[in-house]
């Protein structure tokens, strides 16, 4: 049977996830912060936005389910998040996106406009294109209709 990944402690994988849970200390501190910082946030933003919803299944009459149960999943979610962001995995593959985006070579200024303004004059001809093919196929099927 299947017992797990050991881990180097010889306890199974599954338990050092959730030891890691309860542990304060950041892993590589100074790499990948801002990665890490986004992600922590876009992730402590959704579970925010799930516990305010979860507030309002509740009448607003019973502060203890309308507040304090939502205000609670909304800590316990954003623990999770702070965890999540310092796992050692996951912290190392943010590490390496933030690595990789420092080597993509961004536009200028005045290649973003000119792109832009190429992609723009793009749809604005694609889009006068299509009206007037389908003005002719309303005209083509206009007069086959009225012909027979």
């Amino acid at each position: 049977m299947f017992e797990g990944k050991k881990s180097a402690g010889g306890s199974p994988a599954s338990s050092s996830f959730f030891q890691n849970l309860l542990m304060f200390g950041l892993y590589k501190r100074n790499q990948g912060r801002i990665t890490r910082q986004v992600t922590f946030f876009a992730i402590a933003i959704g579970i925010g936005i799930g516990a305010w919803r979860f507030s309002d299944m509740w009448p607003r009459s019973d502060v203890a389910l309308h507040m304090i149960v939502p205000s609670v999943v909304a800590l316990a979610g954003a623990w999770l998040a702070y965890r999540l962001v310092n796992m050692t995995s996951f912290a190392d593959f943010l590490i390496a996106v933030e690595a990789e985006m420092g080597k993509v070579s961004w536009p200028t200024r005045s290649e973003l406009v000119r792109g832009s303004v190429v992609v723009l004059i793009m749809l604005v001809f694609l889009a006068t294109l299509l009206y007037f093919f389908d003005v002719v196929w309303q005209i083509v099927f206009t007069k086959i209709f009225h012909l027979g």
